[in-house]
């Protein structure tokens, strides 16, 4: 009695979310494969995602650059008025409070840029048919772990509701930087809706090898 042969596991992929098995198949351009179980997107052959990606994440940075330092917000009340930056916001906790100065720095700002970063490192050489730089696998790993953790639409839509209950209490001015933080969370998104993370690992592990 014979057994059938094995199918090797490098022409296997799992649903993310229900974690049916699939054998691989070729998808053409502008085509995506679905997964026949819970009908989720498996595989999305765009094949000018890499550099839409990596020209989106070159614009949040610099969305990013203008929303540090540049005035987030204005308050004017009985004559007095003052304008503050994230920037300067972060760095206005003292004392027991200065924690907090790093938390939101390093989750507003930080863990954001690092992960553009990243995705640049990774994703540019590929949408310019070149060869991926060194530690690229390394690179685009750590830009899957940060994801999470940016939280830049969390703490726009946190200032949005604040302000809400403080407009009442004195007149609000919203600045330059509040709109390139509302600007970056559309950029991030589509980025992150054109991100197909098996085709970008597919593709460094084999231009890796070769």
């Amino acid at each position: 009695m014979t057994s059938a042969p094995l199918t090797p596991a490098s022409s296997l992929i799992v649903c993310p979310y229900c974690d049916a098995l699939h054998e691989l198949a070729p998808v053409a351009p502008g085509a995506r494969a679905l997964c026949r179980r819970c009908g989720s997107t498996l595989i999305r052959n765009r094949p000018g995602a890499p550099l839409l990606v990596s020209v989106l994440s070159i614009t949040s940075l610099i969305l990013m650059s203008g929303g540090v330092f540049f005035p987030f917000l204005g308050v004017s009340s009985y004559g007095m008025s003052n304008e503050s930056s994230v920037f300067g916001a972060a760095l206005a906790f003292h004392g027991d409070l200065r924690p907090l100065s790093f938390a939101v720095l390093l989750m507003i700002v930080l863990l954001p840029v690092t992960r553009c970063i990243a995705l640049v490192y990774t994703l540019l050489p590929l949408a310019l048919g070149r060869a991926p730089l060194r530690h690229a696998v390394r690179v685009f790993r750590v830009a899957e772990r940060l994801r999470p953790w940016s939280m830049v639409e969390v703490f726009v839509i946190g200032t949005a509701v604040a302000l809400v209950k403080v407009a009442g209490l004195a007149n609000i001015t919203l600045g330059p930087a509040f709109w390139a933080f509302a600007a970056m969370i559309f950029t991030v998104a589509i980025a992150d809706g054109y991100i197909n993370r098996w085709s970008i690992w597919s593709a460094l592990e084999t231009r890796n090898g070769s």
